[in-house]
């Protein structure tokens, strides 16, 4: 199979997206051919048989120039993939369409959000088919909608026996925005009896920074910001920290749960999809993580959805 990946960003070191180098290194293993467009592109390295362009965020393009990057790719390498995985980003489903129809390639979207809106239903019309993981998902009520495994790198996220969990700490992992409800965990974790120690691991876009700042001034002094965080960094948090706690509701499964779980770490969530979770033991939260989330699964899935289409 030769595919091209659409995504956001490829970098190692970034904190939110980082995780989607794991991906890719799948995706090559499964392909002959690999390109991967990104919209921005940072630290990596790929097996030979994967090329990697960047749209020209990382450059300080403006966006007509990603525009026109984009056309000048999806057509200089048609001859380089038969099929497209889009993730997360419809907008290129629609650019696409017209030269993908021309050139007879069938696209698939990765799209898990529980909002919608016409943009997401064109998408989805020019998509053959459309993968999500939470049945809440905007996308689940369409015919053509495939559920999938989280993809959870099982082998890398997993318990250290060497790491003690310090009891009555809360770790808070996520990017600081309205749509994380950070503000609702520092107003829950006020709330707990006891004494307690809090962390948020996580930055806020420019957009943000007033939700940001009211975020830290509500919080209470046993909270500690500690700012964006690479993969590393993360699998250290949730190995040390008692319960993992994660205030987005229903509609997408934020991946930060899985790899919580995946780990061993107590979760407490606001998902009601995902609140079962909750009653699970430590090894419990694991092996459902490895049984039904693994990167394996959902990789062993998409090869079928993707080249048996």
């Amino acid at each position: 199979m030769k595919l091209l990946v659409i995504t956001q960003k490829v970098d190692n070191l970034e904190p939110e997206l980082g995780f989607f180098s794991r991906w890719i290194e799948e995706f090559s293993k499964i392909t002959e051919i690999l390109t991967v467009i990104a919209l921005g592109v940072g630290t990596y390295s790929f097996k030979p048989n994967v090329k990697v362009l960047s749209l020209g965020k990382e450059t300080g393009e403006l966006r007509l120039k990603y525009l026109l990057n984009f056309y000048k790719f999806i057509w200089a390498e048609r001859k380089n993939y038969d099929k497209i995985f889009i993730h997360m980003n419809q907008e290129y489903v629609i650019l696409g369409s017209v030269p993908w129809a021309i050139l007879g390639k069938e696209v698939f979207l990765w799209r898990n959000h529980a909002k919608g809106s016409l943009l997401t239903r064109l998408a989805v019309l020019f998509s053959k088919k459309v993968f999500y993981t939470s049945p809440e998902s905007f996308t689940a009520r369409f015919k053509k909608a495939k559920i999938m495994p989280v993809g959870i790198d099982t082998d890398f996220f997993k318990p250290n026996p060497s790491i003690v969990k310090k009891p009555h700490t809360f770790l808070f992992l996520g990017r600081i925005a309205p749509v994380k409800r950070v503000l609702e965990f520092v107003e829950w974790f006020r709330a707990l009896p006891g004494t307690n120690q809090g962390t948020v691991a996580g930055r806020a876009l420019p957009r943000d920074k007033n939700y940001d700042e009211l975020v830290k001034s509500r919080a209470s002094e046993e909270i500690k910001f500690i700012g964006a965080v690479n993969r590393d960094e993360a699998l250290k948090l949730y190995q040390s920290h008692e319960t993992y706690v994660n205030m987005t509701p229903a509609g997408s499964f934020d991946k930060t749960i899985f790899e919580a779980a995946a780990t061993g770490t107590r979760v407490k969530v606001s998902n009601t999809d995902l609140k079962f979770m909750e009653n699970l033991t430590n090894g419990e939260l694991r092996d459902f993580v490895v049984k039904n989330h693994s990167l394996k699964m959902l990789m062993d899935k998409l090869r079928q959805e993707i080249s048996l289409s």
